[in-house]
């Protein structure tokens, strides 16, 4: 039998990679619910009146964008949160604001993985209310 450094060295690290991933998703997710004061129910007083109305997507967004903000400070690749914040229709701009950097720079870090993965049989539509500011920044 190995020792303990040895076998700490060469043990295959893919699966605890995979669970230690998304438990960080999952309590960034958390942490931007508990700062904006908990996501709102079914059950909850309001819930009927709350549920797809523009308060409500605008909870989501604004959730997402501390997401954004939650990832980038933890140094997690925040790619499947602005790939929901461009699914929400937040445009480059945004983005960019709370990444703090040029519009520019947050399209060419995340643009082409996004569009990848929102337009993955290369159709050219991305679906949703996708912001529709991608062609000054090619």
């Amino acid at each position: 039998m190995k020792n303990a450094p040895d076998m700490a060295l060469a043990v295959d690290l893919t699966a605890a990679t995979a669970a230690v991933s998304s438990a960080a998703v999952l309590e960034v997710s958390r942490q931007a619910d508990a700062l904006l004061g908990g996501r709102k129910v079914p059950g909850d007083p309001g819930w009927e009146q709350w549920s797809g109305s523009d308060a409500e997507a605008e909870w989501e967004v604004a959730n997402q964008l501390l997401q954004l903000r939650l990832s980038l400070a933890a140094n997690l690749d925040p790619l499947f949160v602005v790939m929901g914040l461009r699914r929400w229709g937040v445009t480059w701009e945004m983005i960019a604001k709370v990444a703090g950097t040029s519009r520019q720079a947050a399209h060419e870090r995340w643009g082409k993985r996004v569009t990848g993965i929102l337009d993955g049989y290369g159709t050219g539509e991305l679906g949703g209310p996708v912001a529709d500011d991608e062609k000054d920044l090619r």
